[in-house]
């Protein structure tokens, strides 16, 4: 079962970003690495570092614990629908009236120009935080059925709108393209909450909703119902309790990446966007390897947490360690190795130059070098999950944030987009340290066998010398070619 939870969840996450790549192809051909995609990239920062913290666990993993244990399951869900929309929308709302003062905050080095250039494109992707929400919130109840396809699915739908937004406007005036893009986010969002309504229905949550408004009701209206209105309170309580440590706990890497986007709108005009296009190959394995496995293997960690189990826990933590580090090495090594190539193949049109390929791919490369103690982390860290220990993850990741801001304030200046970058991956490591640390170094080190450190370098060793074979024949094609037009 959980393999097929496995395979579901990270063959949707594939099939979207494929779609992703062929959104950010689209972009880099129309817009370029200029003013106006740096302007988009942080007009959709925000909710696209929303939609991973939501979407990659930190929801989920607060909701469905709480949900599980409620007794008054649809007045629970219910409210928490109603609160998170509530607040989101206001959240939206303040960001069009005041959307210079947001758009500053967001992008400080901006000068005045861009800034009023941005401030509508960044009221208009703020709207996506509410759908953003409502589709996770759907997924997290599909989820609580063992139903994962239309969650891994569904991002599919918003890369589909933009990439329809930059087929429609890729003939028109760059600012335009990019108000189109933004649109394009909205319809893509809107379609993702709708794709949830059929499973739904199907599953029997249109019932949940309507006999929690009914409980809801009741609580307020019936003074006899003060039990169980004092009982959802607590489960409320509970869970925001355990939320916000979670969302913070949750989300180091996002994070992190959107304070590099905030430094690098001081740095030199296509900064931001370099960073966005290494980061968008980077979370490519990150996603299909590490959010896929510790999506798929939280809920089987925590059973096996609440009854006791805790040798079935390790021993499944034990697997996913060993797929993890043999995947995120295969493709640090490839990354380090074909940098320039993948970055070419994927973005080098029209107004995406062979200057913009070095410097995006000198950025990846500093990203590659912390991909596999971001993926550790986050498979090490559903045990402080499993234990209800949201605050105690919540502290580790503030710590690496921290961290990570020093380097990045100290690297700058020196290595650039580069040196965001670089400072990223140390802060991956120090998250990395700090959860297994508190997962137990005796622990982990119990979990590492001489036969599987073998098997793991001959991997390695045979990926190193098929990649080097395959450098030395592209180098040989094209001094054969060199040749020939010589001669």
């Amino acid at each position: 079962m959980l393999k097929k939870f496995f395979l579901t969840t990270s063959s949707g996450i594939l099939c979207s970003r494929i779609a992703g790549f062929v959104r950010d192809l689209l972009s880099a051909s129309i817009l370029g690495s200029g003013l106006y995609s740096d302007i988009f990239f942080v007009a959709f920062k925000f909710p696209n570092l929303f939609r991973r913290i939501f979407a990659e666990g930190a929801f989920t993993q607060s909701f469905l614990p709480a949900f599980i244990a409620s007794k008054h399951k649809g007045a629970f869900s219910v409210s928490v629908l109603v609160i998170f929309s509530a607040l989101l929308m206001l959240f939206s709302l303040l960001v069009s009236l005041y959307a210079p003062f947001f758009t500053k905050l967001l992008a400080y080095g901006f000068d005045a120009r861009t800034i009023t250039l941005a401030q509508n494109i960044v009221a208009i992707n703020f709207y996506y935080l509410l759908l953003v929400f409502l589709a996770t919130f759907f997924g997290a109840l599909l989820q609580y059925k063992n139903h994962f396809f239309v969650s891994a699915y569904q991002t599919i739908l918003l890369n589909l709108g933009m990439i329809a937004a930059l087929l429609l406007g890729k003939d028109k005036d760059l600012l335009e393209v990019v108000y189109y893009l933004s649109y394009g986010v909205l319809i893509g969002g809107i379609g993702q909450v709708v794709v949830h309504f059929y499973p739904l229905y199907v599953l029997g949550f249109g019932k949940l909703f309507r006999v929690g408004l009914e409980q809801i009701y009741l609580c307020f209206k019936n003074p006899s119902q003060a039990r169980k209105k004092a009982t959802l309170k607590g489960d409320l309580k509970g869970f925001f309790k355990q939320f916000f440590p979670s969302v913070l706990g949750n989300s180091a890497s996002q994070i992190s990446s959107f304070i590099d986007t905030l430094l690098a709108s001081f740095l030199a005009t296509g900064s931001i966007s370099y960073l966005y296009y290494a980061n968008r190959v980077f979370q490519l394995p990150l996603a299909l390897f590490a959010i896929a496995i510790s999506t798929a293997l939280f809920p089987t960690i925590a059973k096996a947490i609440k009854n006791a189990q805790q040798d079935v826990a390790i021993q499944h933590l034990q697997q996913a360690l060993y797929f993890l580090t043999a995947m995120l090495l295969l493709c640090t090594l490839g990354g380090l190795l074909l940098s320039p190539l993948i970055i070419s193949l994927l973005f080098e049109r029209g107004q995406f130059g062979a200057q913009d390929v070095i410097q995006s791919a000198a950025v990846f490369r500093m990203y590659l070098v912390g991909l596999l103690p971001f993926g550790l982390a986050k498979i090490f860290s559903l045990w402080l999950y499993a234990h209800h220990q949201q605050l105690k993850a919540a502290k580790i990741s503030l710590y690496s944030l921290i961290f990570g801001t020093i380097c990045s304030l100290s690297l700058m200046p020196y290595l650039q987009a580069s040196g965001l970058a670089l400072s990223s991956s140390l802060a991956g490591f120090l998250l990395c340290f700090l959860n297994i640390k508190a997962f137990g170094f005796k622990r982990f080190l119990g979990m590492i066998t001489p036969k599987a450190l073998l098997k793991l370098a001959s991997f390695l060793a045979l990926e190193t010398l098929a990649l080097l074979l395959f450098l030395w024949c592209l180098e040989a094609w094209h001094t054969q070619d060199a040749l020939q037009l010589l001669f």
